[in-house]
C-alpha cells in the first residue's frame, strides 16, 4: 500500500471515529477532543505530504 493510500485510509478510520465519539458522548467531552486533535495532525500530516511541491509566492 503506498503512503498516500495509507494516510487516507488513516484519515477516513480516525474521522468515523471522531464521529462516533462525538454522537456518543458530545462535542465537549475529553475523548472527542482528543481525538479532533489526532485528525487534526493526520490531517496536517497530510497537506504537508501532498501539498510541499506547491510553489509559494516570493512576493
Amino acid at each position: 500500500m503506498k503512503k498516500q493510500e495509507i494516510l487516507r485510509h488513516s484519515l477516513e478510520k480516525n474521522r468515523q471515529k471522531l464521529y462516533d465519539l462525538q454522537k456518543k458522548y458530545g462535542f465537549d467531552d475529553a475523548r472527542v477532543l482528543k481525538q479532533s486533535m489526532i485528525l487534526d495532525e493526520l490531517i496536517n500530516q497530510y497537506n504537508r505530504t501532498f501539498y510541499s511541491h506547491i510553489k509559494k509566492p516570493t512576493a
